[in-house]
């Protein structure tokens, strides 16, 4: 199958790059669309339940940050034309990625390790798994940097 839509995800850490990269270089060889998707995990939120305003404030300026870093990756894809298109939501990371994939009908889903170790690993699960495990469609999961460094830190 060739893929005709690719979505790639981000959470703009510096172990995305390389997906980042390998999502690019695909959609230029099968020309295809790529979708880029930044998901604010409301997971990591503060716990502002009482405090709605604050809240919503805190929401407003993560999304006009993402958003506005989804814009330098659009452009640097100015070259594919009309075939790229950025996204910015909010909500759990992997049912949006899945839900989104399914919305458009994605036919290969790219991303990174999103770079959770740890305790927050242990408590909030791979990412990239439970996408893995939901997506009903083919995921590309790539290393960044950071898991490598910290898997040969580890092997010490």
């Amino acid at each position: 199958m060739i893929p005709k839509k690719i979505l790639f995800c981000t959470d703009f850490s510096e172990n995305c790059q390389p997906a980042y990269e390998l999502a690019v270089e695909y959609a230029k060889a099968f020309e295809a669309q790529l979708l880029i998707l930044h998901v604010i995990d409301d997971r990591d939120l503060p716990g502002y339940v009482d405090w709605a305003e604050k809240l919503r404030e805190i929401l407003g300026k993560l999304e006009r940050t993402a958003n506005d870093r989804l814009q330098v990756m659009e452009e640097e894809c100015a070259f594919m034309a009309d075939n790229v298109k950025t996204y910015c939501r909010t909500g759990t990371t992997p049912r949006e990625i899945v839900a989104l994939a399914r919305e458009e009908s994605v036919d290969l889903i790219v991303t990174g390790t999103h770079g959770r170790s740890g305790v927050k690993h242990l408590v909030m699960g791979s990412v990239a798994r439970s996408v893995l495990k939901t997506a009903r469609r083919p995921v590309l999961i790539m290393e960044g940097p950071a898991e490598k460094e910290l898997s040969l830190e580890q092997c010490k």
